[in-house]
């Protein structure tokens, strides 16, 4: 249901005509407040919200003009009509000029008065649904939607909370799924211009010959289609934030021109020679390697050092070790509310299967496990079986050559190796569905050996966790 208009307010010195207007708006079923001067009314205006003014041009002490005037100054969003008896095209050029929206002679229709009265209620409808949604979407980004309790994630929210008030443009970094979208909305969210718009577009999702339109705006005839002229997203996010996704997906080209807007704001619209200017802040993310795209001439060195003022690295799940467990259960809450189902928790050994998983998908992968689980497993606790067998996942990484050597990215070599070691035994076990001691056998280990580097590396397979004793047939576990 919408919520109700403010009234109209209406300023005439003549009685009759105060309550000629009151019937006619009344019977429009619009609010009425009526004054007989200018002093009443810039009185009432401080203390209530009103829809429009309607103004008589002469008023005994402040005329309508001088009204106007104020208002225009004080109040410019404030609609103002102006109604006269006295009509000349000079005096509604005036009017106009000073910033009524309509001018009206006496005597008028009543048509022409509701009619601007109409324009005025839908304009303030539209506005009202446009802050409800800028609302929505800055309420949808907050920093504590983003989930974890390992110390990367602690540093990253710190690191979103000193950012964020300032103006400064940020390079988000991570492999796809692990939450850039989150870090760029919480950034808006915390900042200075959370009140106005948060443009997102993804650079690979648009196709080249349309993203310098859909970004920078075109004009009538520019090309094939172009029947009228098109304000481009960064015109929408003037004041705002816009977030540039996979950007190392843009064309050479249109880096030039995005490197030459983020000198100073100013931009030309695809077949236009106006210049224009906006002033937003940008942030960028890419889930690829930045450093070879740029050796490998697919991204330009002096546009990343442009957009790298501030630098926010993501880490994959698979280095968040109990995370995993947080984010799941986190999730299972969250679809549990939204499918009407009782709370629910996952059983040990879904949970040893949960952290014991390499994850090559991410946060996203693991979001959509446990949805599926959720949908399959009537039970009160989550089981293992109602959990995917990840063998076809855990291709993704083993089969990749540059997952099987990990990149540094600023990390020691014990970390490095403790990442290979996790990834490899996970490989392992995925080929032996998850036996230990085949597994076992395979990397020439005993089986207490495997089971003590799983827990060092909070792969969730510690003491407790059921397994098939030493000298007897192997048998699948997490399952």
């Amino acid at each position: 249901m919408s919520l109700p208009l403010p009234p109209v307010l209406v300023v005439d010195d003549e009685k009759n005509m105060r309550l000629s207007l009151e019937t006619i708006l009344g019977d429009a079923d619009y609010p009425v407040r009526s004054v007989e001067s200018a002093e009443d009314a810039l009185k009432l205006l401080a203390e209530q919200e009103f829809l429009m003014v309607i103004t008589d041009a002469r008023l005994g002490g402040m005329s309508g003009y001088e009204l106007l005037k104020r208002l225009h100054t004080q109040r410019p969003a404030l609609p103002v009509l102006m109604i006269t008896a006295y009509v000349t095209a000079r005096l509604a050029v005036e009017a106009i000029q000073a910033g009524a929206i309509d001018y009206l002679g006496k005597p008028f229709a009543p048509e022409e008065l509701l009619h601007a009265v109409g324009r005025c209620a839908e304009r303030h409808r539209l506005i009202r649904e446009n802050d409800a949604l800028r609302a929505r979407a800055g309420d949808f980004y907050q920093i504590e939607h983003i989930v974890g309790e390992c110390a990367k994630i602690r540093e990253l929210r710190d690191l979103i909370r000193t950012v964020a008030p300032t103006e400064a443009r940020v390079l988000v970094l991570g492999e796809s799924g692990t939450g850039k979208e989150l870090v760029a909305g919480a950034l808006h969210s915390l900042s200075n211009r959370r009140p106005s718009s948060y443009i997102r577009i993804n650079c690979a999702a648009i196709p080249e010959t349309l993203l310098e339109s859909e970004l920078f705006g075109h004009e009538k005839g520019a090309f094939t289609g172009a029947l009228k002229q098109k304000p481009g997203r960064v015109e929408e996010a003037d004041d705002g934030t816009i977030f540039l996704d996979e950007i190392a997906d843009m064309s050479r080209p249109l880096q030039a021109k995005l490197l030459r807007f983020l000198e100073d704001g100013s931009f030309t619209r695809v077949g236009g020679t106006q210049e224009l200017r906006v002033n937003v802040r940008l942030i960028a993310a890419t889930n690829r390697d930045i450093i070879e795209a740029i050796r490998e001439g697919q991204f330009r060195e002096d546009l990343f050092h442009r957009l790298n003022v501030v630098q926010f690295r993501l880490p994959p799940l698979r280095e968040r070790g109990p995370d995993v467990l947080v984010l799941a259960e986190h999730f299972l809450r969250q679809f549990a509310a939204t499918m009407r189902k009782p709370a629910r928790r996952f059983s040990n050994l879904a949970g040893q299967k949960l952290m014991s998983h390499n994850w090559p998908g991410n946060v996203r992968e693991l979001r959509n496990v446990v949805e599926r689980a959720l949908i399959l497993d009537p039970s009160a606790e989550i089981q293992a079986g109602s959990l995917p067998d990840f063998q076809l996942e855990a291709r993704l990484r083993s089969g990749s050559p540059a997952a099987a050597v990990p990149t540094a990215g600023g990390r020691s070599l014990d970390e490095l190796l403790a990442e290979h070691e996790r990834m490899l035994i996970n490989s392992v076990l995925e080929h032996n569905q998850r036996s230990l001691t085949r597994s076992a056998e395979q990397l020439r280990l005993s089986r207490h050996a495997l089971r003590y580097r799983m827990q060092r590396l909070n792969m969730g397979c510690g003491p407790g966790s059921e397994d098939e004793p030493e000298g007897q047939p192997a048998k699948e576990i997490f399952t």
